[in-house]
């Protein structure tokens, strides 16, 4: 999320994953006593996060390594980490990348990747050995026929989610506690399409973990006067008409660290203060800034311990930070998935990305784009009521992947019904996806509040 700028361009991150240009030709020698073991870490029924350990148990250090398995027909693979991929029909490889490409006796690596479908590697090798320390197996590849019955079409539940309150399909939009170019706004007087509004920003504090909450002077001084008892007031006269409002911890320039568990502890302390002080329904966490997924899991589940199943628990992660399941953001999301109720992505500032399918060429500002990322969320375990798409509200709000409001109706109707889709189509439809989050409600007003009024109706058109 942007603060005090007008626009201020993120880094942009082009390809995440360079195309491997040339596959290797001589394996690394084989060193006895060398095992690659796979688990499965996840299994939601239509899909899987898979792991391979390599343990080198001889006595002489491995310098390079490539696993190389077989999939069934009708599975597929996904997203990967920690390792390079090359694949041949149902055969795929993985080699070492430059820092994991050395083991020494007694040691051991890993990697990992999205699966979907039933299936599970197999005829495994490990430098050309089998990988449970034999000899190269000598099977022909599986000649499983593809199934024959059509995949389902929609993701089976899992969990219930938590009570929140809000309805089916939500608008999220995040409001200033700041002053910028865009329109200055009381809270009572954001637009009513708004269902829920995260106020931006709590601030960090000289306390590790802590946070703290207030009217900003710049903003006061902006409105002709506007304390924190008018902002008080403000948030019950917006409950009251049936909205939600939580407090957005972090954006571009937020500093909180939530490291270690007594900085968790501050965190819930201080949190827990300001929601018995101004009335917030919840927390969002959009820490562009770096996150420890495990302390603030621990953070947030003491917090809802103390608020009870209402709790509303939001995040708006940066598209990087949701490219796989091992980075932290997208392992939090997963880690908490009992008690989340919605990440919005933010869909912008973001250059181009991979999509559920690994492809490399879905662009921010498309369709392609929203629902191929979408989608890789959607397919990694995350229930279709946990996902939203976050878009800039028009010229201002961001420096890149600004969409027509009408985009992401299209983007929305793709995941929902399968209709209205660009080139790429998710292998499933999603009707309980949850909705959509802009950045922001202020830059929204100052553009005709063309987001708010062209996407909340069409969120009562949904499944």
């Amino acid at each position: 999320m942007r603060r005090r700028g007008s626009v201020v361009l993120s880094v942009v991150v082009g390809a995440v994953v360079a195309s491997i240009a040339a596959v290797w030709g001589v394996m690394p020698a084989y060193a006895a006593g060398a095992t690659a073991t796979f688990v499965k870490t996840s299994d939601w029924g239509s899909g899987w996060e898979g792991k391979y350990t390599i343990t080198n148990g001889g006595a002489s250090t491995i310098n390079g390594w490539s696993v190389a398995f077989d999939l069934p027909a009708g599975t597929t693979l996904g997203s990967y980490w920690d390792a390079l991929l090359t694949s041949s029909g149902q055969r795929h490889t993985f080699t070492n990348r430059s820092w994991n490409g050395t083991i020494a006796p007694g040691a051991s690596v890993s990697f990992g990747f999205l699966g979907a479908g039933s299936g599970s590697p197999a005829n495994c090798t490990l430098n050309g050995a089998s990988c449970g320390g034999g000899t190269p197996p000598t099977t022909a590849p599986p000649t499983t026929r593809p199934p024959t019955t059509p995949p389902p079409t929609t993701t089976p539940p899992t969990t219930a989610p938590p009570t929140s309150g809000l309805p089916r399909h939500f608008l999220t939009g995040y409001w200033h506690n700041f002053d910028n170019p865009a329109v200055e706004l009381r809270l009572r007087d954001v637009p009513a399409e708004y269902d829920l509004i995260a106020v931006a920003f709590a601030e960090a504090t000289g306390t590790p973990g802590a946070v703290s909450f207030g009217v900003d002077p710049g903003l006061s001084a902006s409105l002709g006067g506007y304390t924190d008892a008018d902002f008080s007031a403000d948030v019950r006269t917006v409950k009251a008409r049936g909205k939600k409002v939580i407090l957005s911890v972090g954006g571009e320039t937020g500093r909180v660290a939530v490291s270690d568990a007594g900085s968790a502890t501050n965190f819930s302390n201080s949190v827990y203060a300001l929601i018995q002080q101004y009335g917030f329904d919840g927390v969002d966490i959009d820490l562009e800034n770096g996150l420890n997924p495990t302390y603030m899991g621990q953070a947030l589940r003491s917090l809802r311990s103390r608020v009870g199943s209402g709790l509303i628990i939001t995040m708006a992660p940066q598209t990087i930070d949701m490219q796989s399941p091992s980075v932290s953001y997208f392992k939090l999301a997963l880690d908490i998935r009992d008690i989340l109720t919605v990440v919005h992505t933010q869909f912008y500032n973001s250059g181009s990305m991979l999509g559920c399918d690994q492809s490399f060429a879905y662009g921010q500002g498309t369709v392609n784009f929203m629902t191929a990322l979408a989608c890789l969320q959607l397919e990694a375990g995350l229930r279709p009521d946990q996902v939203a798409l976050g878009l800039p509200a028009g010229p201002g709000a961001a420096g890149g992947g600004i969409v027509a409001p009408s985009m992401v109706n299209q983007a929305l109707d793709c995941l929902a019904r399968g209709t209205n889709c660009g080139s790429f189509r998710p292998p499933r439809t999603y009707p309980g996806i949850r909705g959509a989050m802009t950045w922001s409600i202020n830059w929204d007003v100052a553009n005709g509040n063309g987001f708010a009024r062209t996407v909340r109706p069409h969120l009562n058109t949904l499944p």
